[in-house]
């Protein structure tokens, strides 16, 4: 058994994902997040590969996160009279996905699942409305990290510390000693997504997208409730230009100057993010370790849910297989996810050009192009350029590890 105290910080996938197998492999968990309460708001998610290998290790994730699926049976990109160029749907073989994934669960729905596999583990803790005020490694990182919070925690030394606060992660830059989009690569694209109060689709099961001049992109998608999730996209070239500043300027000044930024309308569930990757030169200083997108943010390439539920697997099988050394361990997991993030990170040279063609013209040859795909059935054909999120299960098998209790 692992015989450590882990701080865990962020409740979104891959913090409680991290919590249940550290807890598995015995170790005493904290998990703080700094939002008051577990968030329920964002996009569809889709696992894939890898993450649906360690999904199916976890006994009854998968019943659940079937019952939570988003019922999305397909995709139309639409004219503006909202009559479909084609439909693409899914491959009905969750070994062997296409663009549609048969694992589409909302995020929100995804992340209380997770919680509530382990909110109720003796060896977890869940701590909300807290962040770190600082950490302060031992001499030679052979020590415990002594962390200080910033809503009240008592200061405390946990034996590890793993960031798990997304791609614009603070305890990345507070454990790395860098500034915070230090490691952060833009994909010059940025995401909103709300819930509408009606059914939109008109009780289609099939999503449906349309694209504007100008890398504008907008997706209605049905959700089991009844009403609409809906999806704006900002799609730029990946040039050198900073197209996203405006959108993180807004994002700063709060919800509101980010909606007016995007809408003139009053949204529920509002949630946006910037997409981004993040390329970090390890994983882990010391006893402080980088876990999901604080340390693999995937971008727009559909693999970062199961980058988020990979990594938590392969870091405390890794450290249980080292009977708790945490260096020989830490330093397996860097290992294990070097070759997966290379691949899963790969963005095809297609994506941004399929979302959001920039012209009149280059909106017009890729819905023709994508009625052709649907009419004639080749998507098994065409995705292979569609990059490493779409390949079969087999491609990244998981490492076997043997739990120590």
């Amino acid at each position: 058994m692992i015989k450590l105290s882990i701080l865990v910080v962020g409740a979104s996938i891959a913090g409680p994902a991290t919590a249940y197998w550290l807890a598995k492999a015995g170790a005493k968990v904290t998990v703080i997040e700094r939002f008051p309460r577990l968030r329920n708001s964002g996009q569809a998610v889709d696992i894939r590969t890898v993450g649906i290998s360690v999904m199916q290790n976890i006994p009854g994730m998968e019943a659940q996160v079937r019952a939570k699926w988003t019922q999305e049976e397909g995709y139309s990109f639409v004219r503006e009279s909202g009559l479909p160029y084609g439909t693409i749907r899914a491959s009905g073989n969750p070994d062997q996905q296409s663009l549609i994934s048969e694992f589409e669960i909302f995020r929100g729905d995804l992340s209380k699942i997770l919680y509530d596999l382990t909110k109720d583990n003796e060896s977890v803790e869940y701590v909300f409305g807290e962040q770190i005020a600082s950490m302060q490694q031992s001499e030679m990182d052979r020590g415990p990290i002594t962390v200080e919070f910033a809503n009240g925690m008592a200061t405390s030394d946990y034996d590890l510390v793993a960031a798990c606060d997304g791609a614009t992660s603070r305890t990345r830059a507070m454990g790395l000693g860098c500034a915070v989009r230090e490691h952060i690569f833009p994909t010059n694209t940025w995401a909103a997504y709300f819930s509408i109060k009606q059914d939109l689709l008109r009780g289609s099961r099939v999503g449906q997208a349309h694209s504007a001049v100008g890398g504008r992109f907008f997706s209605i998608e049905p959700d089991p409730s009844g009403f609409s999730r809906v999806m704006l996209m900002g799609i730029h070239p990946r040039d050198k230009r900073d197209t996203t500043l405006p959108f993180r300027q807004a994002l700063a000044q709060g919800d509101e100057a980010l909606k007016k930024h995007i809408s003139q309308h009053h949204q529920e569930d509002f949630y946006a993010s910037e997409i981004v990757q993040v390329k970090v030169p390890s994983l882990y200083k010391g006893r402080f370790v980088l876990v999901g997108d604080a340390g693999y943010a995937a971008g727009h390439t559909g693999g970062g849910t199961s980058l988020a539920l990979a990594g938590p697997y392969m870091m405390t099988g890794e450290i249980n297989k080292h009977s708790g050394d945490l260096v020989a361990g830490i330093r397996g997991y860097e290992q294990q996810m070097r070759p997966l993030i290379k691949e899963m990170q790969k963005i095809p040279p297609l994506v941004a050009t399929i979302l959001a063609p920039q012209t009149p013209w280059g909106i017009w040859v890729r819905n023709y192009a994508l009625a052709f795909i649907a009419w004639t059935g080749i998507l098994g054909f065409a995705q292979k350029y569609f990059g490493s999120a779409f390949v079969s299960t087999d491609t990244f098998p998981i490492p076997e590890y043997h739990w120590a209790f």
